[in-house]
């Protein structure tokens, strides 16, 4: 079944300019021309605020998660501008700015995650961290209870939220392809014939899981967070995520009844443009927000100390390098998978199995390993424990220090982990007395 035409009227009046009557000033022009200027607009102050973290690149791990984020307004509202523009092609642009949605979000996580490993300076959070006890889940699942000391928890967290970067671009090349072959339609509402309703479905859930993921770790580490504005950073995302769904969901209910069909634009037409042009106005107070929200002033170094600008190349190649994303998602893919194929071993395991479980902090890579014990007889071969960048690259991290220049990316050393987890094993399995890991 094909999807009826949206529209095929014969004259195309998305002109802007006549070369002989001039500019006509109708309605569909003046949106045009503030949906064009709110993106110059949400475009410039993006440039303003993303050219400081490129002249004060001092953090990377955390910066180059801050400047993905930062792209997002200007996404949203370029795209937009051409979905309005090009309205008979809104599908095909509006799947764009929202598979940039997973992109920011899973950006977010990183970033928090880079927060709370810089509070292991100086063993201030090793504490705090280890301590976190069993909790209930936030709403609507409070009635269950999860422990963040298990050591599969932060490959959980990180799954749930770094599943959507693949979902998301997917669903949105799967929309182009329906779409041009008819067999879309948006238009048609929630109609099981078409391939939307099934889209929408899987995107749905998709983003609630990650969603959801994004708030257990960002309620767990609140305390670690504290001075960092994380309500305010999380806001600015949520908010634009919420801000376009609803109000898409809005103006679809209005069609036929409040929008109604002229002779050049169907409703769905309509809809979409009013859509788009809401976005190209919302994006102009975001881009403000977040340039707020994420302050390139965090990064300057120590006040009393000169502040040396950076060149601004080296962090533009780096938010648009997504090897980090790969690394992780590899990383957590990895773990479920040699646990599911029972290669991964039992970490709750005692002497006769993989050696004692990590628990939170260790596996979190902000408290050292209890159970890396040096062997104490002369005739065994001695076992160093892990090197800090080791430690803590399960996660991503070189040694927090918060020390300005590190540059390591998000699981720099994971091979490193690997065979140093390999020496472990083969260690204890030639003196299993001495109980090592």
């Amino acid at each position: 079944m094909i999807c009826p035409t949206d529209n095929a009227a014969d004259i195309d009046q998305s002109g802007f300019w006549d070369p002989v009557h001039g500019i006509d000033w109708d309605q569909h022009r003046i949106g045009w021309a503030i949906a064009g200027g709110c993106a110059i607009i949400t475009v410039a102050i993006t440039c303003v605020s993303v050219l400081q973290h490129c002249r004060n690149y001092n953090v990377p791990r955390e910066q180059r998660q801050i400047i993905r984020i930062l792209y997002m307004p200007p996404v949203y509202a370029i795209i937009s501008f051409f979905s309005y523009r090009y309205f008979r092609s809104y599908t095909y642009y509006s799947m764009i700015y929202v598979a940039y949605e997973a992109v920011t979000i899973s950006a977010f996580l990183l970033l928090i995650i880079e927060y709370v490993a810089a509070t292991a300076v100086g063993h201030r959070a090793e504490i705090a961290l280890v301590r976190k006890d069993k909790r209930p889940l936030p709403m609507p699942f409070c009635c269950w209870r999860y422990r963040p000391t298990k050591s599969y928890f932060m490959y959980t967290v990180k799954w749930s939220v770094l599943q959507y970067v693949i979902v998301r671009p997917v669903i949105s090349i799967a929309g182009i392809i329906f779409q041009k072959f008819g067999l879309l339609c948006d238009s048609e509402g929630y109609n099981p014939h078409f391939a939307s309703v099934y889209l929408s479905a899987i995107d749905f859930v998709s983003i609630t899981i990650a969603l959801y993921g994004l708030l257990v770790f960002f309620g767990l580490t609140k305390e670690e967070l504290e001075g960092r504005r994380p309500l305010a950073k999380f806001l600015c995302i949520k908010l634009i995520v919420m801000f376009t769904f609803y109000q898409s969901f809005v103006f679809t209910l209005l069609e036929g009844k409040v929008i109604k069909a002229t002779k050049y634009w169907s409703e769905t037409n309509i809809a979409n443009g009013l859509n788009a042009l809401a976005i190209c106005i919302e994006m102009v107070f975001f881009a403000l927000g977040m340039w707020w929200a994420y302050p390139s002033s965090e990064y300057w170094g120590q006040p009393d100390q000169p502040r040396v600008h950076t060149s601004i190349w080296r962090p533009l190649w780096d938010s648009i390098n997504f090897m980090d994303f790969i690394r992780e998602i590899w990383g957590s893919l990895r773990y479920f998978l040699g646990a599911a194929t029972h290669h991964h071993r039992d970490r709750s395991m005692g002497p006769d199995g993989a050696g004692p479980k990590l628990n939170f902090g260790e596996a979190f890579g902000v408290a050292p390993n209890s159970n890396a014990k040096l062997l104490s007889s002369s005739d065994h071969i001695p076992y160093d424990p892990p090197s800090e960048a080791i430690r803590l690259a399960p996660y991503g991290f070189t040694a927090p220090g918060s020390a300005l220049g590190s540059e390591s990316p998000s699981t720099a050393g994971f091979e490193h982990r690997e065979r140093d987890r390999e020496s472990v094993r083969r260690d204890w399995n030639d003196h299993p007395s001495q109980g090592l890991p």
